[in-house]
């Protein structure tokens, strides 16, 4: 958990056992409901103890692993000098970049259908306009601000002294290179379908190139996501997924399925978000130390631990195992860091062809209290009678509705209580995965 001192600085993490202690002898009290923290009474920061805190991160496309550890050096009873790593807190960040990604063709698809239609409408936009340097899309630059945010919120809560960071980089063409290798994409399905529909086996009719993953669900180009299908089962498929699609003939669907290939996208955005995310690091002043991603899977290799983001971050940097050097602890609960936004600035919601449905209200905060807040509910009679903390959706007449693990329902605003404001993320908790055998 972790601890401030008096005067609102970080001091070293500590065990959730000892924060209990602290709260119960009324030596602390809690600063922030999630991430748990708690503030002492009695200490300052000037006379405490703090050695400090490394933040371990290992980035990702559609979630990043952070690792605050602490390195200390060891003898062992021959003599011999080793450093042991122990994990104090993980943390796995969740992006929503696919669902930015989402709205912004959503958005794109409004637009071009009122153009097309000839409805009261802005015209296009200059297709060649320049981009500052160092844009991004906004569904990578949210991979970016997002991990930096949550870097600038650990740095408020942890000692953090120094970063160290996995750089990874994808060679895209390489990788495609197989796919791409002699007949272009379009004749690619032709010559290794034998001229027959992949779903039902028809020759010697009409054939059409088809997407095993409809592009309307993110399907891409790539040959390995194109194949034959007759007419009929061109039609009938549509955007459907295919699992659904073969659902009845499981041969069929296992030889379709064994022509996927993992998507291109992931690498990409790793490689156009990686120089980003290492200069706005930088600007924290902190030292920033990269390391290459075949260090940390070695080192994962040799500690014996499982795959995730969080133990990734965990193995970051050097660590050798041949010079007695060991992770003598990691972070058996992980906080779940799920990217959820601050809302939207839209006044109107709009209908599947993009007209205003209905009108949102220009204040987001209504009796205090604003959407996405945690809130404790005081509930004195009906099915829900009890008290519940849960996040709200607040309404304009006062009612508003508080979500819970069992349930959602309506509370009037007078038996709601503030414990933490919307922050742009949901939090949650798992279980670190299992080491390996």
């Amino acid at each position: 958990m972790f601890v401030l001192s008096r005067d609102g600085l970080p001091l070293m993490p500590c065990h959730p056992a000892r924060a209990r202690a602290l709260l119960a002898r009324g030596r602390a009290v809690v600063a922030r409901h999630t991430p748990f923290t708690i503030r002492l009474k009695n200490r300052r920061r000037a006379d405490a103890e703090v050695s400090g805190v490394e933040l371990r991160i290992d980035p990702g496309s559609r979630g990043t692993g952070l690792a605050l550890t602490e390195t200390l050096r060891q003898t062992s009873r021959d003599g011999r000098a080793a450093t042991v790593r122990r994990g104090l807190v993980a943390i796995e960040l969740r992006h929503r970049g696919p669902q930015i990604h989402q709205a912004m063709v959503r958005r794109a698809g409004y637009r071009r259908r009122r153009r097309t239609a000839g409805l009261r409408y802005r015209s296009p936009r200059f297709a060649n306009r320049v981009r500052r340097p160092g844009w991004l899309a906004p569904s990578l630059r949210h991979r970016v601000d997002s991990v930096c945010s949550v870097v600038a919120r650990l740095r408020r809560y942890a000692p953090v002294v120094e970063i160290h960071v996995e750089e990874n980089s994808f060679d895209v063409p390489a990788l495609s290179a197989a796919e791409e290798k002699g007949a272009g994409g379009r004749t690619r399905p032709r010559a290794r379908s034998n001229r027959s529909c992949a779903y039902c086996g028809a020759s010697g009719v009409p054939l059409n190139v088809d997407h095993i993953r409809a592009r309307a669900r993110g399907g891409t180009d790539r040959p390995a996501n194109l194949l034959l299908a007759c007419v009929p089962c061109n039609q009938a498929k549509a955007a459907r997924p295919v699992e659904e699609f073969l659902a009845h003939r499981p041969e069929r669907l296992a030889a379709v399925l064994s022509r996927l290939r993992s998507p291109l996208g992931d690498s990409a955005a790793m490689n156009a978000t990686k120089a980003q995310l290492l200069l706005m690091l930088e600007e924290t002043g902190l030292p920033v130390r990269c390391w290459p991603a075949s260090l940390t899977s070695a080192n994962r290799t040799a500690m014996g631990l499982a795959k995730s983001h969080t133990l990734d971050a965990l193995c970051v940097g050097p660590l050798g195992s041949g010079a007695g050097d060991a992770v003598v602890r990691l972070a058996t609960s992980v906080y779940v860091f799920a990217a959820t936004g601050r809302g939207s600035y839209a006044r109107t919601t709009p209908d599947r062809y993009g007209f205003p449905r209905l009108v949102r209200p220009r204040r987001k905060r209504h009796q205090g209290f604003a959407s996405g807040d945690l809130v404790r509910a005081t509930v004195r009679k009906g099915r829900w009678t009890g008290v519940w903390t849960g996040r709200v959706s607040v309404r304009s007449t006062g009612r508003h509705s508080v979500a819970t693990p069992l349930g959602r329902f309506n509370a009037t605003h007078e038996n709601l209580r503030l414990l933490q404001r919307a922050d742009g993320f949901a939090y949650a908790w798992r279980g670190e995965v299992e080491l390996v055998e």
